[in-house]
């Protein structure tokens, strides 16, 4: 049983409510949120207002465990991060688990965290050196971390290829250009894979997931749900795989993110040397989930949020000179 092929929680607005109040003791209105697997709410009472977060019944409890606990660690090595967070701020159990209709479901209740989207923000190079900063210190933040979940097999891992080779069969056009990434991947960055250094990474810093102030400074990020010890590199790469979107001057933008991520976190020549492999790969993974989810769920619009635009990335660069950009990218971080 996986959270990929398991439906989503679904509770309506008035049992959200009823959860708020009888589990969390608040009385408040619930407004749904998009949600990729789980099932989240806004629960808004005159007092105060938290993120009622519901997850997937193949969700284990070591994973939101896991989730909990890395917020906790990073605001006692940073303490600056407390206000960024989604930390469970409500008092009692952390992790509660329900039943409904013959599911069985956790639920946690999560700080709201306020800002706008950066998907919902114009993009400017000051902000995203500021948010690739903001990631290394993340990173810094997590490097010492440990946790029994982290170490599992995860799909939207880049590490994971045996995902992308078992579910290519899934997209109905062009499956090609998956082997051709692939191949890149396993020419470019896995003879060096010593190199590259790994951690607990939060893995999903995606324009969904990234909130800014209205300087477009970066005041928090949430979701954690995508956790996985991997590529310290790989921290950076997923960014830049969706800052990269509908950008006609890619690599102008996504060097703003790695250069500010190497500036928190310093990278190795290695490492500088993959990120442009990783973000692709990345990007293979958000069009191969895309097809598979949608047909097992095609109701769910969020499954496809980014695929069109990936596809569309990936083409372009497949014409460009992927060595060229890597050592375009990597002179630009160091300068």
């Amino acid at each position: 049983m996986s959270v990929f092929s398991t439906p989503p929680p679904r509770y309506s607005a008035f049992d959200a409510e009823q959860l708020a109040k009888s589990k969390f003791g608040i009385n408040g209105q619930a407004n749904p949120l998009s949600s990729e697997r789980d099932q989240n709410f806004l629960i808004q009472s005159e007092e105060e207002s938290f993120v009622l977060k519901i997850s997937n019944s193949a969700e284990s409890f070591d994973e939101l465990d896991m989730q909990n606990k890395v917020m906790q660690h990073i605001v006692k090595v940073d303490p600056e991060f407390e206000l960024t967070l989604p930390l469970c701020t409500l008092s009692g159990d952390e992790i509660i688990q329900i039943a409904n209709k013959g599911q069985t479901n956790w639920v946690r209740g999560l700080k709201y965290i306020d800002g706008k989207f950066l998907k919902d923000s114009k993009h400017d190079h000051l902000m995203l050196l500021e948010l690739g900063s903001f990631l290394g210190r993340l990173d810094n933040a997590m490097k010492d971390f440990n946790h029994p979940a982290a170490k599992r097999t995860f799909p939207w891992d880049v590490r994971y290829t045996d995902f992308l080779k078992g579910h290519k069969n899934h997209i109905d056009k062009d499956r090609d250009i998956i082997n051709y990434y692939l191949s890149k991947y396993e020419t470019h960055v896995l003879p060096n894979e010593s190199y590259l250094r790994k951690t607990v990474i939060h893995n999903d810093g995606n324009d969904h997931n990234v909130l800014l102030d209205h300087n477009g400074k970066t005041t928090g990020i949430i979701d954690f749900g995508d956790m996985v010890y991997s590529y310290v590199v790989l921290e950076p790469a997923v960014c830049m795989a969706y800052i990269a979107l509908e950008k006609t001057d890619t690599l102008e933008f996504i060097s703003q993110i790695l250069k500010g991520y190497h500036q928190a976190f310093n990278l190795n020549e290695y490492e500088l040397n993959s990120v442009i492999f990783l973000m692709c790969l990345r990007l293979c993974i958000t069009i191969t989930m895309a097809a598979y989810r949608k047909k097992l769920f095609p109701e769910n619009a969020y499954l496809s949020v980014s695929e069109n635009q990936a596809w569309e990335l990936l083409h372009n660069m497949k014409n460009e000179d992927l060595n060229d950009w890597s050592n375009q990218l990597s002179e630009y971080a160091q300068s």
